[in-house]
């Protein structure tokens, strides 16, 4: 199966779905990737968690522009995967996700950088057979 790694969106999903993120992170040249994992019933902790990773890679420069580009990316895939609603724990759900970030051109022919987060696995009452898949995207302009 052939899949292509051109756009900054779909390089975030193939990575966050897959068993070799490394692989995917290898074909999509131009495009600088980070993946990391993350279980909780606090949204503030799927933040951190993303930030961190961000930060610790170096996929982010220190500041307010690409942090909050980044946090922004952030909450907009926390959307997809709570179905709009940007609650856990006070809702009685839980998440365990793998999460992947993605800087780069939107498209191969852009100048411009961009980041992408996408964040896929689990949400469900913190009773274990009750969870169910999600997954969100989010991309911002750097």
């Amino acid at each position: 199966m052939g899949v292509r790694c051109d756009s900054l969106g779909r390089v975030a999903l193939l990575a966050v779905l897959a068993e070799a993120a490394r692989e995917v992170a290898r074909r999509a040249r131009g495009y600088r990737v980070v993946v990391g994992q993350v279980g909780t019933m606090e949204v503030q902790r799927v933040i951190a968690a993303v930030e961190t990773a961000a930060r610790r890679e170096g996929l982010i420069a220190p500041g307010y522009a690409e942090e909050h580009a980044l946090y922004h990316a952030i909450l907009e895939a926390l959307h997809g995967v709570g179905r709009g609603q940007l609650a856990l724990g006070n809702l009685l759900r839980t998440v365990a996700l793998r999460f992947s970030i993605v800087r780069g051109p939107r498209w191969e022919e852009d100048e411009r950088e961009w980041i992408a987060v996408a964040l896929y696995g689990s949400i469900g009452q913190p009773v274990k057979g009750n969870e169910h898949e999600v997954i969100g995207l989010g991309v911002n302009h750097l």
